[in-house]
């Protein structure tokens, strides 16, 4: 893209400061921050709307491009005892993942301008150990064998300095009769001692020269690294046995000169030597901790999977900030930046002053679901299952996600494990107004719930924004202050702290208006001082890859992961209904129930007929209908309340639509949508104590369908129903 960028917060407060980071290829450009009210341009709906807001932002910038450098790593700062000289010994676990894919760094203090030492899985996927002479002469020394894919090995380079021998050895954790990846190779050389390199520690990557000669990381490791060390001699086979057997490095008193152990401070980006010498170091770019439970046994799960795409801060240079007024009014925002020939938008929230409201309502705007779907490439889907798929030529945001390599939660890595980390601090392309994603054609997440914002704008409904992060920081103090909390349109990803609020709220007396689908569903964390960043870990459930043995818990919380429902917080409990079914063709209308003319639930049906269908019509959302894309039912082995009220149900949909697989016990032909009863949409209605109340639209493509007809249509019609009604002062039924 000719120009684009990103926002060091989404969330900020009156008088609060937000900054920008732009790269633009052309010399200059201009930016100003605009209110955005509606970003779908599709002409059956209101169209593209978005406000200037008078700043001294505006104006013209000069442009200048940045580049996005992944992969992640650790990095410890050079230090007097890691330049060891006279003799020296390199050791650690390694699960490589992508042996050949080229040459990959493992442990180093190594550059191209004063050499140094590393241990590097070579060209052809072989290890091999690097040592550079004080007069600048460089021995290599590698094993002929090639490492096999996926499995461990217990890795080492040691230099004896008396004798001149440089050896490399590596030995499989399970080995086979004739297995030839049991190997070691030695080499002599005339150096005996090792040039002083004074290049930070690197573990998991390289030093590289840039083009403008700079030096840069690079050089990747896919896989898994544990137990790295360093001595300052050459260990015997026999020590070097003892550690492969699990003697503690620390054994080896003074001539130890770092341990890092990957288990300790696994939530920070820390990573911790054991040794006396405290030369610890900081993991770049979100590495991913592998354990089923690291808090049960620490020391059985001291691994860091490193990968050549992981992107936890783009870390580009500020461009231009701005200092919120105290009088801002809270809202969808973003800095609108423009070239000769391209735009973007980046966006963020401006919340109400901290401690207070200044409405009754409050959209709480789902930015963790925004972070998972980040720069998602869902988009090979068959034919029959998403004919509304855009097969054309990429867009230029998608373009710029595959040239750059940027991933969602719902993508692999390149060596083909699940991505479970995802960042704000990097360009977002789908969290776009106008973007479109491929798979509908349509708005999903960002640009679908200015669906909603605009629904409230033009009905004159005063409004606060507040987001995930906030609620996971602030708690019940965030909400208690008002009367109706609006979700967006798929709030699919919760942490405990922010499930707690929002319960504890509803008890209370709060209301909550669920305007989506497939909400509550997927445990979502946050380390702590991180909190741009997210975790998912999936191991069950409607998911697009699996989490591997040993990784089912969060590495910044310790809490297993997974789904809600796994761990007796069904969303059926919270909001009376849950996750039933996804489809990709087209949407349907809802039909009245019987419950819907109980005397609780009229408000809700007022002006709208006995036998009238809700949303059969033109959506903003795979085309027609208000019930689609993911849908909720009511369930009462599932937690569904009692005297919740199922009003209305969708029918009608296609075999496109299918029963979710954690509900698929067997596999069998009747889950589609034509056969399965339980592939639908329940409109639910129910009440908390206190006055509290919950309405479950249960569609993500019900905010799609608000602005047919100029905003009158059945949908519009009980949106404001009950919007007016939750708000109002007063107990909901007489």
């Amino acid at each position: 893209m000719e120009i684009v960028g990103y926002a060091d917060q989404l969330s900020v407060a009156p008088q609060d400061t937000v900054r920008f980071h732009v790269s633009c290829q052309r010399p200059s450009y201009r930016a100003d921050i605009v209110r955005l009210i509606h970003g779908d341009p599709n002409p059956r709906g209101p169209g593209f709307k978005e406000e200037l807001v008078q700043t001294t932002v505006s104006g013209e910038y000069p442009g200048r491009e940045q580049a996005l450098h992944t992969g992640s790593h650790v990095i410890v700062p050079d230090a007097p005892q890691l330049r060891v000289s006279e003799g020296l010994t390199l050791q650690a676990w390694i699960f490589p993942t992508t042996p050949h894919k080229g040459r990959q760094g493992i442990v180093s203090k190594w550059s191209e301008a004063d050499g140094g030492y590393a241990l590097v899985l070579d060209e052809g996927g072989v290890l091999a150990g690097w040592l550079t002479d004080a007069a600048g002469h460089i021995e290599q020394v590698r094993i002929a064998v090639p490492l096999r894919e996926a499995e461990w090995y217990f890795v080492a380079l040691s230099f004896d300095a008396q004798s001149g021998r440089i050896t490399v050895y590596q030995e499989p954790l399970r080995s086979w009769p004739q297995d030839q990846t049991r190997a070691s190779e030695t080499a002599s050389t005339e150096s005996r001692a090792i040039a002083a390199s004074r290049a930070d520690c690197l573990m998991a990557s390289l030093w590289q020269s840039g083009d403008d000669g700079q030096g840069r990381v690079g050089h990747h490791f896919n896989g898994k690294i544990e137990r790295p060390c360093v001595f300052r001699r050459a260990l015997s086979r026999e020590e070097l046995i003892s550690l492969q057997r699990g003697a503690s490095p620390l054994a080896f008193g003074d001539d130890l000169v770092a341990a890092w152990d990957f288990s300790l401070d696994m939530a920070s980006d820390k990573v911790t030597d054991t040794s006396p010498h405290g030369l610890h170091g900081r993991a770049v770019n979100m590495r991913s901790g592998s354990e089923t439970d690291f808090r049960a046994v620490p020391h059985e799960y001291g691994a860091i999977h490193f990968h050549d795409d992981d992107l936890e801060d783009a870390g580009w240079q500020v461009d231009f900030s701005w200092t919120l007024p105290a009088d801002c009014k809270s809202g969808v925002y973003a800095a609108r930046l423009r070239t000769g020939a391209g735009e973007d938008h980046i966006p963020f929230f401006v919340r109400p002053p901290r401690g207070r409201a200044t409405a009754d309502i409050a959209f709480l705007a789902p930015t963790n679901s925004y972070l998972a779907y980040a720069n998602e490439h869902l988009s090979e889907i068959s034919p029959d299952l998403a004919p509304n798929q855009n097969r054309g030529e990429p867009t230029p945001e998608d373009r710029y996600v595959a040239d750059n390599g940027l991933l969602s939660l719902y993508d692999h890595h390149s060596d083909g494990s699940g991505v479970c980390y995802s960042s704000r601090l990097r360009p977002i392309m789908n969290m776009r107004p106008r973007y479109h994603m491929r798979t509908l054609s349509c708005p999903h997440q960002f640009p679908a719930d200015l669906h909603l914002i605009d629904w409230l704008e033009a009905k004159g409904q005063a409004y606060d924004v507040i987001t995930d992060e906030n609620l996971h920081a602030e708690g019940l103090d965030l909400l208690a202050p008002y009367k109706v909390i609006l979700t967006g349109s798929h709030p699919e990803y919760w942490s405990g702290p922010m499930l707690d609020a929002l319960e504890t709220y509803l008890h209370n007396g709060g209301r909550l208006m669920y305007l989506g689908g497939n909400g509550f569903y997927w445990i979502t964390s946050s380390a702590p001082g991180r909190p741009h960043a997210v975790e998912v870990r999936r191991r069950v459930g409607t998911r697009s890859w699996q989490a591997k043995p040993g990784e089912y818990h969060h590495s910044t919380t310790g809490e297993p992961g997974g789904l809600w429902r796994d761990r007796g917080r069904t969303p059926q409990r919270l909001v009376g209904v849950g996750f039933t079914t996804q489809g990709f063709d087209n949407s349907a209308p809802y039909q009245r129930k019987p419950a819907s003319f109980d005397p609780r639930a009229a408000f809700i049906f007022e002006g709208i007929g006995a036998e009238e269908a809700i949303g059969a019509f033109d959506s903003l959302v795979l085309n027609y209908g208000a019930a689609g894309f993911e849908l909720d039912r009511a369930e009462r082995s599932l937690g569904t309340p009692a005297h919740a009220l199922v009003v209305a149900s969708s029918s009608g949909h296609s075999d496109a639509y299918q029963h979710v697989v954690e509900e698929v016990l067997l596999s069998d032909s009747r889950q589609g949508g034509t056969v399965n009863p339980k592939v639908r949409a329940d409109m639910v209605y129910f009440e908390y104590p206190r006055g509290g109340a919950v309405f479950s639209a249960s569609s993500i493509a019900w905010c799609g369908a608000l602005s047919h007809n100029q905003y009158d249509n059945t949908v519009s019609q009980i949106t404001d129903n009950v919007l007016r009604r939750f708000a109002a002062e007063g107990p909901l039924s007489e």
